[in-house]
């Protein structure tokens, strides 16, 4: 049977998906999934229903290389996997419905990832069959019930819906989550990691989890502040409730983007992950933001293809600037617009614009000029009937799909206004609409007058001093910042006192501006410059000691011993600049310096995300510190599947093996490195 039924599936396999969606409708997957964590495979159970709706002799789920142990059906069809592909053979009559019961193993090769002590899966539009069947199409939406077994007591498990079970089964525990409406398989998902859990509820009711690692009990309320207000903010702007029973995050290492909005459960790097200092530099809330507003758009309404990606991304980007307007403010608001428009701009200038409706549009486009559009929409409907709009497309198309020309029929029913000269300008048309956007603008007076200050970067100190001073003594941090920004390069006995007030400034921005623009620091100021090193901003303490090491030589061992406990972010910013500085001064520590070279060695290695790596790896590279575990922790790091990581690090070894001793170290070595990693040198070295 397996023979004739394998030449059978390869005459077959070409068939579309659409096709495949006019025979069959899969509407319930429960699977169990046992992964082996430090092995990178898994077994699963999975019972699969469906409902034929042609008759047909063939039906096919994306499956990616499973081995099936074991299969059974009451209605007596057959099962067979080819490459990526679950096939069922059978009579399939329609009306009917069947179900399947499968046992397989695989060792996904994308999609769900093993680090360490954490697994986590990153479904991204059409992946979730690398390890699990289903079907490659947002647009075929099934209920998913996930069930997680595992041996080690210590993980916590993330999944899509309620926990609505968690047992003890033969030593192992058995975590089960169930969902109660349909939803495309990319935002299927599980994460594993030795967890805790921050609980909170909106004030509509709905559970809000907070997860966070053992240990990082102090990075809690830096990392999730806000979470309540933003998801209260959105019921109540949106106008439809909370669709999912239950609001779930939680932070992964190595994470491949910056978070994603999987159904209910939301994943997100780790380096979002701050404590009180560091959210003054980077934080989650816009991030939070964003995946929050996609559990309406995108989960609860999903696009039908990429061309109307803009539904997705657009109206999650468009929502989540609101969210932070209302936090932090309209200077807030109005200067994230500036800067995104200033980039829109210089794109559309140079002929390098895109159309919202062009599916292979860049990131900039979908979110950037998607919310550019939503603002223009409301500006030309007006906020009443924006938001009657928003409600009515969501209840209309309630976990379905929908097209551009769907939401533009309702926003014309609504409204009764006719939106082909909006979807011309705003959606079709790949110029942005600069003059408009900066008419939209300078509505705000704080824009207006950082246009006037920056209009004198041209003019020399003496000619805008008083301008400058102004700005420094204003309230708005960004008109500060741009002042400290125009001083650079003007004379010293212009600039000092200048310099003085902005150290003294009570906004993180305008003293941050300094550490970044003042390359040799004068004497005058000297003492102001060292306050930086317990700035409330870990990016102007890293910035502040490198400084002041490269402008005081005579100093180095001082700062460096001030600095010695010092570590940062998560990827150890301040500690991995602070490594690199004590191994490179002279007569410093010298007993200790092997020390600092092993720890420098240890964050390149595959024990840290690729965060920290990426920084060791730079900084081992700078001051030539390449020997077997160096050669070693770059290669893996060229397999990683982060792809701007693997790249930098591609590059870098790309250098090591222009030298000679470099390259004979390496084929010493090369048969102990995993096949993946062989492969990847065998294609280079060709």
């Amino acid at each position: 049977m397996r023979i004739s039924l394998c030449i059978f599936l390869l005459l077959i396999c070409y068939s579309s998906y659409s096709q495949q969606k006019s025979v069959v409708d899969f509407t319930r997957i429960a699977a169990n999934v046992k992964p082996a964590v430090n092995s990178a495979y898994i077994s699963v159970n999975a019972r699969i229903e469906f409902d034929v709706l042609k008759d047909t002799d063939s039906i096919f789920m994306n499956a990616h290389e499973i081995e099936i142990g074991s299969f059974s059906s009451e209605e007596k069809f057959n099962a067979e996997a080819t490459k990526d592909k679950l096939w069922f053979v059978g009579d399939f009559k329609a009306g009917n419905s069947y179900a399947a019961d499968i046992y397989y193993l695989t060792a996904p090769q994308q999609t769900m990832y093993f680090f360490n002590d954490q697994v986590w899966t990153q479904g991204q539009g059409k992946y979730t069959s690398h390890w699990l069947p289903s079907l490659d199409d947002m647009t075929d939406k099934i209920i998913f019930d996930l069930y997680v077994m595992l041996k080690d007591e210590d993980f916590t498990v993330i999944s899509n819906g309620r926990l609505v079970s968690k047992d003890t089964l033969n030593g192992s525990t058995q975590w089960g989550f169930d969902m109660t409406h349909p939803m495309s398989s990319y935002l299927a998902m599980i994460a594993i990691g030795k967890y805790e859990k921050q609980e909170l509820r909106s004030s509509s009711g709905v559970p809000l989890e907070n997860y966070y690692l053992k240990g990082d009990e102090a990075y809690v309320e830096p990392t999730y502040r806000y979470t309540k207000e933003i998801f209260d903010f959105m019921e109540g702007k949106i106008g439809v409730p909370y669709p999912w029973p239950n609001y779930k995050q939680v932070p992964v290492r190595d994470f491949l983007y910056a978070g994603m909005e999987n159904t209910t459960a939301t994943v997100f790097s780790s380096a979002f992950v701050v404590d009180s200092i560091g959210f003054n530099d980077k934080n989650y809330v816009n991030v939070n933001a964003h995946e929050l507003a996609h559990q309406w758009f995108g989960n609860y309404v999903t696009e039908v293809s990429a061309a109307d990606h803009w539904l997705h991304e657009g109206f999650a980007s468009y929502y989540a600037l609101l969210a932070e307007r209302e936090l932090f403010g309209d200077d807030y608001y109005y200067w994230k617009l500036f800067n995104t428009a200033e980039q829109l701009r210089s794109r559309s200038d140079t002929g390098k614009g895109e159309a919202l409706s062009n599916p292979k549009a860049s990131s900039l486009t979908f979110y950037e000029k998607g919310t550019w559009a939503l603002i223009a929409l409301d500006e030309l409907l007006g906020t009443f009937d924006f938001d009657r709009v928003i409600k009515t497309y969501l209840e209309r198309f309630a976990f379905d799909n929908a097209t551009l020309d769907d939401f533009f029929a309702v926003v014309t029913e609504v409204t009764a206004k006719d939106m082909t000269e909006f979807r011309k300008q705003w959606i079709d048309q790949t110029s942005f609409k600069s003059a408009w956007a900066l008419d939209y603008l300078t509505q705000s007076e704080f824009i207006t007058a950082y246009l006037s200050l920056e209009a004198l970067r041209t003019q020399d100190l003496a000619a805008k001093q008083r301008q400058i001073a102004a700005a420094l003594s204003s309230e708005n941090e960004y008109l500060g910042q741009e002042a400290v920004f125009q001083l650079s390069g003007e004379p010293m006995n212009l600039s000092l006192s200048l310099y003085t007030a902005a150290l003294a400034d009570e906004h993180v921005l305008v003293r941050q501006a300094v550490a970044q623009s003042l390359d040799n620091i004068p004497l005058a100021i000297k003492g102001d410059f060292e306050a930086l090193l317990t700035d409330d901003s870990y990016v102007t303490q890293e910035l502040a000691l490198y400084r002041l090491w490269s402008s005081f030589p005579q100093d180095r061992s001082r700062y460096l011993d001030r600095m010695a406990s010092a570590v940062g972010f998560k990827e150890k910013n301040i500690r991995q600049l602070w490594l690199t500085l004590a191994i490179v001064t002279p007569n410093y520590k010298e007993a200790k310096k092997r020390d600092y070279i092993r720890e420098l060695m240890e964050y390149a290695s595959d024990t840290y995300s690729f965060e920290v790596r990426e920084l060791a790896l730079n900084y081992l590279s700078e001051i030539q510190i390449i020997n077997e575990q160096v050669l070693k922790s770059m290669i893996n790091a060229c397999v990683h599947p982060n792809w701007r990581f693997r790249n930098q690090a591609r590059e870098l070894l790309k250098r090591q093996l222009d030298n000679p001793i470099a390259l004979q170290s390496i084929q010493s070595f090369r048969s102990d490195l995993t096949q993946k990693e062989q492969d990847y040198l065998q294609r280079v070295l060709e």
